[in-house]
């Protein structure tokens, strides 16, 4: 039983118009989707990386997007000791 106060995110969600959260769930799938490709195709995600240097590493500063892209590509196409397949 709930005193009424209570408020939980289904709720909240409950409450907004249907467009509303229809548009927030294609958001939320387009969302999951991009990352998903970009991780069959072997692009590094950066909002991911930011994410996880935010938390695991407050004392340092996340690298740019474009410092992290050129990163990421030196590691996977490193001359000399890429692989043929």
């Amino acid at each position: 039983m709930t005193d009424g106060n209570t408020t939980t995110a289904s709720t909240v969600t409950g409450a907004l118009p249907v467009s509303v959260r229809l548009r927030l769930a294609l958001r939320a799938f387009w969302r999951g989707a991009v990352q998903m490709g970009r991780l069959i195709i072997g692009v590094p995600d950066y909002d991911t990386y930011v994410a996880h240097v935010r938390r695991n590493h407050p004392e340092r500063t996340p690298m740019s997007y474009e410092a992290f892209f050129a990163e990421r590509q030196a590691a996977r196409y490193k001359a000399g000791g890429g692989r043929c397949c």
